[in-house]
């Protein structure tokens, strides 16, 4: 009975190694070895999630001024919105 156990334990031991042996064999972890290509990786990344933030804030942005200029029909909302998009253009134009 304890060498079934010990049969199973070691084909289950086997199998968990082969496994581990074709994961290492990926692609993936064959780059992440390199430190050329995760530094290249990680500048990427990088450039494109400061483009990707910069071009959201700037829509995002021009979106909220689009709204505050259509606004100005709501007596309380329309003085507040003429003052913030007057300060805008009066910092735009400096």
């Amino acid at each position: 009975m304890e060498s079934d156990k010990f049969d199973t334990v070691g084909a289950e031991l086997e199998a968990l190694r082969a496994e581990v042996k074709r994961l290492n064999e990926q692609r993936y972890f064959r780059y992440e070895s390199s430190f050329f290509w995760v530094a290249v990786w990680s500048l990427a990344r990088g450039l494109f999630f400061g483009l990707g933030s910069a071009l959201g804030a700037t829509i995002l942005l021009a979106f909220v001024v689009r709204m505050l200029g259509s606004i100005d029909f709501i007596p309380i909302l329309g003085d507040w919105a003429e003052q913030i998009i007057d300060e805008i253009q009066k910092n735009g134009s400096q």
